[in-house]
């Protein structure tokens, strides 16, 4: 294989990342329109009522339990056959889910079809991750990861900036109209540039990686790490935009928006670099250092009001409108999570990465890197939401930032442990 057929594979690849991420992404910002156009109701089934708080709930739980079932067959599956032909498979799912949105027209037709977008998303995610870090040297792994990972927050950004304006403008079915579009050249540049995948592995990898001593080992951060992203990232957004009242800083819906796209546009960026410097001076440090610096930012953001009236933050904002003292350094603060989380990322992924490929089963790898993730992804929305509003909007940042500094230091204690003053080095 020549350099400019390698880069061609990678670009393909990194193309299916952003499409995969401005499907899901446009899905996330629709959610609410969704909501107010399919009026959900309360219902009764074989005597039992359903209300309509439940259904709504439905609307994203049913997306991630499709999630949380599909991610061991897709990745035995991915490491027990060709991985290229199951990234075009799922990837033509998504070509069609999408193309499915359109005639959405109850909310058990939504549901199902989340849930079949919930397959689509992982399939794709697993796979075209597992062949970005089989494809690149052991060298460049990280680099080509954080490359790929840019691509997907790139999506991000221009997705939940587009999504409500193209809505407003002209509705649901042109936005999904690009979104298949989007997913066919992707597709298409898979299928003419990305070679068959001739690793295979017989039986179950995931018994083996179960028990694997780096991925247990990463795995004790990931797991605690889980909680402190999804309550940070959740509720920072929810923090600017909530009423006063409750604790929140009431700014309009654009604000809100710069708020999430300040981490997502630093993270990005920061991918482009930080995944380089990890295949030159090692995974562990720049997961140690991303993870705890992550919980230390957290635990500043209570503080936004008061570092807002030592700087003196304005009281107004071109395009805006009026925001308080907070604002500014809230924004400032989710850059900088940006900012540190793209040093621990590739990183962490190159980990899964490198024992899954030496290993021998780099999907199974991602998958368990997946399942880690699921517990905090589902039960840190409820802690919060709890927090918020039995103790305080502050109390979720500091939870949240507790969990990711505990994660960083459970991560270098057993580093500590079993490589001496070499800890942070050793990987």
């Amino acid at each position: 294989m020549t350099d400019g057929d390698s880069r061609l594979q990678f670009y393909a690849l990194y193309l299916t990342r952003f499409a995969e991420g401005f499907g899901f992404i446009t899905l996330l910002t629709l959610l609410p329109t969704y909501i107010n156009t399919l009026d959900p109701q309360a219902t009764t089934v074989l005597g039992i009522t359903i209300s309509a708080g439940f259904i709504i709930g439905m609307y994203t739980t049913g997306f991630t339990l499709a999630q949380t079932a599909a991610v061991v067959p897709l990745a035995w599956a991915g490491d027990r056959f060709d991985k290229r032909t199951m990234l075009l498979g799922t990837l033509a799912l998504g070509v069609g889910v999408y193309a499915l949105f359109p005639v959405v027209d109850s909310s058990a037709s939504f549901v199902a079809i989340r849930a079949l977008q919930g397959v689509a998303v992982t399939g794709a995610g697993l796979m075209s991750l597992s062949l970005v870090g089989q494809i690149a040297p052991v060298g460049t792994r990280a680099k080509a990861i954080g490359r790929a990972n840019a691509a997907a927050f790139a999506a991000s950004i221009v997705g939940s900036l587009s999504a409500g304006a193209i809505y407003d403008a002209v509705g649901f079915g042109p936005i999904f109209s690009i979104i298949v579009v989007l997913m066919v050249v992707a597709w298409a540049g898979l299928y003419v540039f990305l070679e068959p995948d001739e690793t295979r592995v017989e039986g179950f990898p995931f018994t083996d990686l179960a028990v694997n001593r780096k991925l247990i080992t990463i795995s004790s951060f990931r797991f605690q790490y889980a909680f402190a992203v999804t309550m940070v990232r959740t509720w920072i957004p929810i923090y600017a935009g909530t009423e006063m009242a409750a604790g929140g800083l009431d700014v309009a819906a654009l604000a809100v928006a710069v708020t999430v796209t300040a981490e997502k546009g630093t993270n990005m960026v920061g991918q482009l670099f930080t995944g380089r410097l990890s295949d030159s001076f090692g995974r562990a440090l720049f997961v140690f250092a991303g993870g705890g610096s992550y919980g230390l930012i957290s635990l500043a953001i209570p503080f936004a009001p008061e570092i807002g009236g030592a700087i003196g933050a304005p009281a107004s904002l071109p395009l805006l409108g009026a925001t308080p003292p907070a604002y500014v350094p809230l924004v400032i603060l989710s850059g900088l999570l940006g900012v540190v989380d793209s040093f621990r990322e590739p990183a962490s992924m190159a980990l899964f990465a490198d024992e899954g490929t030496d290993e021998g089963g780099v999907a199974s790898s991602f998958g368990i890197r997946e399942l880690v993730w699921r517990p905090g992804s589902v039960a840190a929305p409820l802690m919060a939401g709890w927090l918020m509003v039995e103790v305080s909007m502050a109390s979720v940042f500091f939870v949240g930032g507790a969990f990711a500094i505990t994660g960083a230091l459970a991560f270098l204690g057993i580093l500590a442990r079993d490589y001496g003053k070499e800890a942070l080095t050793a990987w």
